[in-house]
């Protein structure tokens, strides 16, 4: 494959994991190569992601696709397989004292000697496992050794300290050294396009809640204040245009006659709109929590743009959360934990009732539903098999000025199982919610100036 082929299905790779790049950016590129030539590998990376990133986020996917089509090596290490000890102690001195570069060679002989698994052939069931290969060579349990070796240069306290967390973050480059040479090894079995597609981890704001881990969530919730500005632009753009109002046709027309009927400058019927006020009633059940709490904390980080936020959480039973909301900003990682443990949500067996729930709130809340408020609700409606209680939900409409209803499931799965989805569905305005980009568009349309 030339270079230039190289470089369109670089380009194209990158389009499938949402990073749009036009073909502007692929001429720069193209430019990028012709000026720093394939020498330097680690300049060509920089090269090129400065031309073809535009947004921030987008880093770790580029790096990702970036070694498979521009790979460090090609096949296997040269030297002998090694046995399971002597490779730990030679990445145990590399981790204490050596480089990137000897971590590099280490990185491809532990793939090359435990990663292998399957048949290996093309199109075949084979491949080369970061996992596999982690497993079996464990870094994390080389802190005690590396941190012992170095202790001589050591000094106590902070500087010990220092070190400990330098090792760690040695660790992680390593892992990821082998998850980059796992992915490359087996692009060689089954094709670049392939590997690209399957196994390149997708940017944090197109990350499904229901299926994160725990970084992707930790980087979701790194994103929410970056993300909060840029909605609040947003938002106080469409309160702009929103301030000016609908043409006047009448005032219009009487104004055209100066210019011989051309109606050269258009008369509004001027506005004053005032900030809404936002209740949410949130699901915290099992996986629909990790949504749940994401989006409560990013309307609270959006406070400024609503004259009053509520927020309601419920399983079982509904409480209001508010204050624990507010005091979220500080431990974001922790708030679904203490409101669990602070907010009483449960009644029996801790499996979401939303027809008890909706009635509670009815019961004890619909006054914080007003003309001008309006309604969040997040969850999957999985109702247990229970009466949905559209009743209850009616009158929180009734009350609302707007009131919507955010899922995290895919379309495609509601109302199956126990999901009474579309049921609610006939009575609010229900939208799938699954991923943070998803969520920013959602709040940008939905909610009112």
């Amino acid at each position: 494959m030339s270079v230039p082929e190289r470089l369109v299905s670089f380009v194209e790779a990158l389009r499938e994991h949402s990073i749009l790049t036009g073909p502007g950016e692929t001429i720069d590129a193209a430019r990028v190569l012709a000026v720093l030539g394939m020498d330097q590998r680690e300049q060509v990376r920089e090269g090129l992601a400065a031309a073809l990133l535009r947004r921030s986020g987008q880093r770790a996917v580029f790096d990702q696709v970036f070694d498979l089509y521009f790979p460090s090596a090609v096949g296997g290490p040269e030297t002998e397989p090694q046995d399971l000890e002597q490779l730990r102690e030679q990445l145990a001195q590399a981790l204490a004292t050596g480089t990137a570069r000897d971590q590099q060679a280490l990185a491809q002989l532990a793939v090359d000697a435990f990663g292998r698994f399957g048949e290996g052939g093309r199109g075949a069931g084979g491949g080369w496992s970061a996992y596999q290969t982690l497993q079996r060579l464990r870094p994390e349990t080389l802190l005690v050794r590396i941190l012992a070796a170095l202790q001589a240069t050591d000094d106590p306290g902070f500087l010990a300290d220092v070190r400990r967390d330098e090792v760690r973050r040695q660790i992680a480059g390593f892992r990821a050294m082998v998850e980059t040479e796992a992915r490359r090894r087996t692009a060689e079995l089954r094709g670049r396009e392939t590997v690209s597609r399957n196994a390149v981890a997708p940017p944090a704001d197109r990350v499904d809640f229901l299926t994160a881990g725990r970084s992707q969530l930790a980087d979701m919730r790194r994103a929410i204040y970056p993300l909060s500005r840029k909605l609040a632009t947003r938002l106080a753009a469409r309160r702009r245009r929103a301030r000016r109002g609908e043409i006047d046709v009448r005032r219009t027309l009487r104004r055209s006659m100066n210019t011989g009927g051309i109606p050269i400058k258009p008369v509004f019927r001027h506005r004053r709109p005032s900030r809404p006020e936002l209740v949410l009633l949130c699901d915290m059940s099992g996986s629909v929590a990790g949504f749940a709490n994401f989006t409560l904390l990013l309307t609270q980080a959006l406070r400024d743009q609503f004259s009053k936020v509520r927020a309601f959480a419920f399983v079982e039973t509904t409480d209001e959360v508010t204050h624990l909301v507010k005091a979220g900003a500080e431990d974001p990682a922790g708030l679904a934990a203490r409101i669990h443990q602070e907010a009483r949500l449960t009644r029996w067996d801790g499996h979401s009732d939303y027809t008890h729930a909706l009635q509670v709130f009815v019961d004890e809340w619909l006054d914080a539903v007003g003309p001008k408020t309006s309604v969040l609700i997040l969850g999957d409606a999985r109702n247990n098999g229970g009466d949905p209680n559209l009743a209850a939900l009616r009158k929180i409409i009734g009350n609302a000025r707007r009131a919507y209803w955010l899922n995290p499931e895919p379309e495609r799965l509601w109302s199956t199982g126990d999901s009474v989805a579309h049921d609610y569905a006939r009575v609010i305005e229900m939208h799938e919610c699954r991923t943070v980009h998803q969520l920013s568009e959602l709040i940008t349309r939905l909610l009112p100036v």
